[in-house]
């Protein structure tokens, strides 16, 4: 099964290096994976999220507001 990854927010250097990390932690676990960048602020408000970076998997917000680890992303991802 596809996972859809979403990364919320505006373009800043975090939001970038994230969703980097996330391809790279999805690759690494070797599943695959559709990734979008969210960056309409309606749009992530519309997640309950108030401070971006944020990962989403599957609908579910994993994290907000840091850029974790690519373990911790690996995690987030499985």
């Amino acid at each position: 099964m596809k996972k859809e990854i979403k990364i919320l927010g505006t373009g800043c250097p975090k939001c970038i290096k994230l969703a980097e990390l996330a391809e790279q932690a999805a690759t690494e676990l070797g599943i695959e994976y559709e990734l979008e960048k969210v960056t309409n602020l309606n749009d992530i408000i519309s997640y309950g999220v108030m401070l971006t970076p944020a990962l989403v998997v599957d609908g579910d917000v994993k994290f907000a507001g840091s850029v974790p680890s690519i373990d911790q992303l690996i995690d987030y991802i499985k």
